[in-house]
C-alpha cells in the first residue's frame, strides 16, 4: 500500500478487503502458488514497508530507554516463539509496566505547616494507583506532624482501589497516635471512589 503511493486509511482497508477476498474466493488458486514465491513476496514487503530509520544509530540514542526495551522484548519474543501474537502481547505488557512506572514518579506529596504548629497540610499531586500507592503511604510524617493533618488531593487523581487502601492506611497511622485527618480537594469521580471504597478494604482491628 505505502509502495503504491496510497495516503488515506481507505488504502488499508481495500487492501485487506482485497486479502481477504483473495484467501476466502480464490483460495484453491493461492494454494497452488510455491511456498518460496509467497515467502519471497513477504520479505520484499517487509523489507519496503519497514521503517529503517528507527533502527538507525542515531535514532536508538535518542529514544527512550523504555521504547527500546519494549522493541527488544517484542523482537526477541517473536523470534524464539515463531510466533507474532506472542510477541505482540509480551511487548503490550512490557509497554504497560513501564509505563506505570513512569507515571508512578509523577506523584509528588509536599507539605506545608502552620505557623502556629497546630495543623499541617500535605498537598498530592499526581495520578494516584498501584504503582505509587505504597510510596504515599511512605512519604508522610506520622511521628512528627502535629494534631491535625489535612491532604489536600485537589492536584490529584484517584484510579484504583489500592490508592483508597493507601489512603486508609494514613487515616489509620495518624488515629493510633491521637491524630486526625482530613482529605479535601477530591474530584468528582475519585470523591464516589473514595466515598464507595473507604474503610471496605482492610479487615477491621
Amino acid at each position: 500500500v505505502k509502495v503504491s503511493g496510497a495516503r488515506t486509511r481507505l488504502s488499508t482497508f481495500l487492501a485487506g478487503a482485497f486479502l481477504m477476498v483473495l484467501c476466502i474466493v480464490f483460495g484453491p488458486v493461492v494454494s497452488d502458488i510455491p511456498m518460496a514465491a509467497l515467502v519471497a513476496v513477504m520479505v520484499m514487503v517487509c523489507f519496503a514497508t519497514f521503517d529503517w530509520h528507527s533502527v538507525a544509530p542515531g535514532t536508538l540514542k535518542r529514544m527512550p530507554a523504555g521504547e527500546i526495551t519494549v522493541m527488544a522484548v517484542t523482537v526477541a519474543c517473536v523470534v524464539a516463539t515463531h510466533n507474532l501474537a506472542v510477541g505482540v502481547v509480551t511487548g503490550s505488557v512490557t509497554a504497560m509496566v513501564i509505563f506505570a512506572k513512569r507515571v508512578a514518579r509523577m506523584a509528588d506529596v509536599t507539605a506545608v505547616t502552620d505557623p502556629d504548629g497546630g495543623q499541617v497540610v500535605y498537598a498530592v499531586t499526581g495520578q494516584l494507583f498501584f504503582a505509587s500507592a505504597n510510596e504515599l503511604v511512605g512519604r508522610f510524617d506520622y511521628a512528627g506532624d502535629p494534631d491535625r493533618v489535612v491532604i489536600d488531593l485537589s492536584a490529584a487523581h484517584i484510579w484504583d482501589a489500592s490508592t483508597v487502601a493507601a489512603l486508609d492506611a494514613i487515616e489509620h497511622r495518624y488515629a493510633q497516635r491521637g491524630k486526625t485527618v482530613e482529605i479535601t480537594g477530591l474530584n468528582g469521580p475519585s470523591a464516589a471512589l473514595h466515598h464507595t471504597l473507604t474503610g471496605e478494604l482492610t479487615p477491621a482491628s
